[in-house]
């Protein structure tokens, strides 16, 4: 079969999901572009900063994005690209789609407050406490992995290095001159993206080659400072900026697989257990968020929620951002399915990025881009996009920590509430896991993301409930993703158990018993009576 096909129908799927479904939920949900926003209520210069929906589009899906809908799929091409290809398509649209709009607007009702503040607020304060804790937690596993996804990649292709240093002055003068100095957003971006191509040809000319370690010290600082600087300075127009260079990628491999047609070598279904690896329920947890992720709503009710300049901008940026996010997904796959399973393997083991990298790139040569260069720019393309969730998981993790610490009334705030004091805690505790023991326990990662996307779908079924909205859209990707984790950690403690891994099963039966304690919670309140006591 001819892989051109894939692409298309999932775009033209997407687009129709887009105007149909994604309105659908809007009414339903009662999206109103009359009332005021937080980021407007509040406007704090630091966290609430309105912006342009084209800007927070760009944050959201540089964010969002990162590795996660490259390597996933890729990995999960082991059960054949049919299986993932489906699961891309109705994950997008019903599952990930709903959870990715849905966080978000429950958010911008509830003051730009995170799930975890959703959840206190219509669950009760110990559903918010246990879910902070974890989501906690599992940003502390994504900051540890990502520093060290950008540190490996900085170390092995150092051009990259170069150019995201410069690109991180780049955006500071970009949002000063936009956000303080009022220059046209239209001028700025095209002299921005201008310079930032300029920035990738200087970098291969000039490569910064520096140690792992000095990286993740690096990186440790540069993310503590990022986390606590107001938005505009840096965060907004770095992602905004930065977009540009994945649309450029998704533009290319498109254009690329519309001329090279290829044809896909690897079986549309292998097998229901390939290597130990059970299709159900891994396949669900393996794609991630190339059909939907925890870690999105921790985006769209984190920083995402804090800028929405007109709630009628959340249709297209949080429904929107995760079919584009389908889009590349299922580029991705097409990169393992154009090659034969043998080579596959043989580029699997350079990693998931490496297999895009060569895909993307042996496409690009196909329109005059030399393979090498196409290669290149896709693989910093990859890294700059690891960067942007690096440093947007350091801030949401410093968000929530100072939210579980937070008791309004009190006659003296607690110093853990204090943005600095949090944000250190998690950068040391982050780096720590980055330096040292963080590939112990990550193998966990996949089911707690996946776990999150249920709670986080959990609690926005409720408040949706307790509105009068309708929220039955939500009950059964709710349903699916809790009973896919709570699988995925039962077959996750059994092997490690037989492994003597004794430590990955601590956590896996943590997270289990966490899971089942607020599906218990959300059940009663969902299809009972039980009343809600929430923090004061």
């Amino acid at each position: 079969m001819n892989a051109l096909w894939l692409i298309i129908i999932g775009i033209l799927v997407f687009i129709a999901a887009y105007a149909t479904y994604g309105s659908w939920l809007a009414k339903e949900w009662g999206i109103d572009p009359s009332r005021k926003t937080p980021a407007h209520e509040i406007n704090d210069g630091v966290d609430y900063v309105p912006a342009k929906p084209a800007v927070l589009l760009g944050h959201h899906f540089a964010s969002i994005a990162g590795a996660g809908p490259i390597n996933g799929p890729i990995q999960a091409a082991i059960f054949g690209w049919v299986p993932v290809l489906l699961w891309i398509i109705i994950g997008s649209i019903f599952f990930g789609g709903v959870h990715d709009f849905g966080s978000l607007f429950a958010s911008v009702r509830h003051k730009g407050k995170s799930i975890g503040e959703v959840i206190n607020t219509n669950m009760g304060h110990r559903g918010m406490q246990l879910f902070s804790v974890f989501a906690w937690l599992t940003l502390l596993l994504v900051v540890a992995a990502f520093t060290n996804i950008v540190a490996n990649t900085f170390v092995s292709v150092p051009a990259a290095a170069t150019t995201s240093l410069m690109f991180i002055a780049l955006a500071v003068v970009f949002g000063y001159a936009v956000y303080r100095k009022g220059m046209n957003l239209t001028v700025g971006t095209i002299i921005g993206v201008v310079l930032l191509f300029t920035m990738v040809w200087v970098g291969n000319v000039i490569p910064l080659s520096l140690s792992l370690n000095t990286w993740i010290i690096i990186l440790m600082v540069y993310i503590f400072i990022a986390s606590t600087a107001p938005v505009w300075i840096l965060l907004q127009p770095r992602d905004y900026l930065n977009s540009f260079l994945l649309y450029a990628m998704i533009a290319g491999a498109v254009v690329g697989i519309v001329i090279f047609r290829p044809e896909i070598q690897l079986a549309p279904v292998t097998a229901f257990n390939v290597n130990g690896q059970w299709m159900f329920p891994m396949l669900f947890v393996i794609v991630a968020c190339g059909a939907i992720s925890g870690f999105h709503s921790l985006v769209g009710s984190g920083t995402t929620s804090k800028q929405l300049d007109n709630e009628k901008d959340a249709k297209v940026i949080g429904y929107g951002a995760m079919l584009i996010e389908g889009v590349l997904a299922i580029i991705a796959l097409i990169t393992a399915a154009y090659v034969t399973q043998g080579e596959l393997g043989e580029l699997l083991k350079g990693g998931p990025v490496n297999v895009f990298s060569n895909g993307v790139g042996t496409f690009m040569s196909k329109f005059g881009i030399p393979f090498n260069i196409g290669k290149s720019f896709v693989a910093l393309a990859v890294s700059a996009f690891a960067l942007t969730s690096l440093d947007t998981a350091t801030r949401l993790a410093r968000f929530i920590f100072q939210e579980f610490f937070d008791k309004p009334g009190a006659a003296k705030q607690n110093p853990l509430t204090n943005m600095y004091v949090s944000t250190g805690i998690t950068v040391l505790v982050g780096g720590y896991l980055a330096a040292g023991g963080y590939a112990r326990i990550w193998p966990i990662f996949g089911s707690a993301n996946q776990l999150l996307a249920g709670l986080s779908l959990l609690a926005v079924a409720v408040w949706l409930k307790k509105t009068g909205k309708n929220y039955h859209m939500i009950t059964v990707p709710m349903i699916f993703m809790i009973v896919v984790t709570l699988t995925a950690l039962v077959f996750l403690i059994r092997t490690n158990f037989v492994a003597g891994n004794y430590i990955l099963v601590i956590f896996p039966v943590a997270l289990f018993i966490l899971a089942i304690i607020l599906a218990i919670e959300g059940y009663n309140i969902l299809f009972g009576n039980k009343a809600v006591e929430t923090k004061k």
